[in-house]
């Protein structure tokens, strides 16, 4: 009997002891062929945050399991000081284009920083409370997802500041093409930032790599991540860019998200098809914001009436948007999300706004148009990322026709995208 009190007694010391070792163990136990996101590589980044104090830039996806990355940290013992909020705020819930000021996390009582609306970078309060930043939030591999502009305005924030940078990568779940227009810098804005194709086929991690290694930040952060590259072996380099790279991705690998992105795209389904349909945010037609199925369905009421219909009305996430309480007319090019990106055949399906275009009764209202007139501030262009696409559709061009005007950048987008991969294609 003393003999089994003792070994139960030891049991549970060891148990309240080895907490944290167990959460690192179970993140590492997993299958060998699992794909893991960066930040489930517990093991290989909790010595660099232990001791510190962390701001992390995240949002409902930054998740570790079934566990918040910020639970996960601060049952490990790390102190989160700051959370940073992107568009849709910390928790996922706020509507696309909805301003989030700053609060407090209900959960955690951690102080949440929006870094979207008017305040788009950490100031210099903000980075005095914390000694390293991380940035940990699932992508879907479009240039007009707002998250990666996000990012670039993170990193130039850091690296003017000195701050070290840990990006904990993920798999993009669009990473196995890459295609679309290439965005012309005169319709720059924080849909589309720099030049590269809508679907850009790269992880966050290894896009982050390229506008450093690029030079496409401030002229401070180049400067100072060329200062690092240089001295990065040095100690006296309180600055540091690390990625945390995904275990067991290829860019062949078929990732399922397990936490819907943002709150219009619930499923694969509509994260196939958003780089396709997410052009009709520059017409007059509904891109289904305010059904159970965002971005597979779209229409207008002044389209024939036997089409596909379906009646677009408020939803959380979704408050606000096109045609709301209007019954639309179109198409539904949703359902399997397995048959969707078989029939997509790793591109953007130009057809979709080919027919719409077509058989929109008055194209001079298809497209919104700005109020200053200016063709630069329309946003279809700004999606777009030139006024190309826009004259095309106008003149008849087929599917085919356009996508020949893409090759020559793509080709060139290939080149500089190829010296950043760290994932095998």
């Amino acid at each position: 009997m003393k003999k089994t009190l003792l070994i139960v007694s030891l049991y549970s010391v060891l148990f309240s002891n080895c907490l944290g070792q167990k959460i690192v163990k179970q993140a590492a136990s997993q299958q060998s062929q699992t794909i893991l996101p960066g930040a489930s590589r517990i093991n290989v980044y909790l010595p660099l945050l232990k001791g510190k104090r962390i701001g992390i830039f995240a949002n409902q996806t930054s998740m570790v399991g079934n566990t918040h990355l910020v639970d996960t940290l601060r049952k490990l013992g790390i102190d989160i000081a700051l959370i940073f909020g992107p568009e849709h705020g910390f928790r996922g819930t706020a509507s696309a284009g909805e301003k989030v000021g700053n609060y407090t996390d209900e959960k955690t009582g951690i102080p949440v920083v929006s870094l979207y609306g008017s305040k788009r970078i950490p100031s210099a309060e903000d980075f005095s409370k914390v000694d390293l930043l991380v940035f940990d939030i699932q992508d879907v591999g479009t240039r007009f997802y707002t998250y990666i502009s996000s990012l670039e305005e993170f990193m130039n924030a850091a690296f003017e500041a000195g701050k070290p940078l840990m990006i904990l990568d993920r798999p993009n779940p669009n990473g196995f093409y890459v295609d679309g227009p290439v965005l012309d810098l005169k319709y720059r804005s924080f849909v589309g930032r720099q030049s590269i194709p809508v679907v850009y086929g790269m992880t966050i991690a290894e896009y982050a790599m390229m506008i450093a290694g690029e030079k496409w930040l401030s002229a401070k952060a180049n400067e100072r991540f060329a200062y690092y590259k240089t001295a990065q072996n040095s100690k006296d380099t309180p600055f540091h860019f690390q990625i945390i790279k995904c275990g067991n991705y290829t860019h062949k690998s078929l990732y399922q998200l397990p936490v819907r992105p943002s709150p219009n795209l619930p499923d694969m389904a509509s994260i196939y098809l958003y780089p396709s349909t997410c052009f009709f945010e520059g017409t007059v037609l509904s891109e289904g914001r305010g059904t159970s199925t965002p971005f597979q369905v779209f229409g207008h009421p002044s389209l024939p009436k036997t089409l596909y219909s379906f009646t677009p009305n408020p939803t959380e996430g979704a408050k606000s948007s096109k045609n709301y309480g209007l019954l639309c007319y179109g198409w539904n090019v949703g359902g399997d999300p397995e048959m969707v990106r078989k029939k997509l055949r790793g591109r953007i399906e130009l057809q979709y706004l080919i027919d719409a275009y077509k058989l929109f009764p008055d194209k001079d209202k298809f497209f919104i148009l700005p109020s200053s007139g200016k063709m630069e501030e329309s946003f279809f262009n700004k999606l777009s990322g030139n006024n190309d696409l826009w004259q095309q559709l106008k003149a008849g061009l087929s599917a085919d026709e356009i996508r020949e005007s893409w090759k020559p950048g793509l080709e060139e987008f290939k080149k500089v995208r190829g010296k950043y991969l760290m994932y095998e294609e």
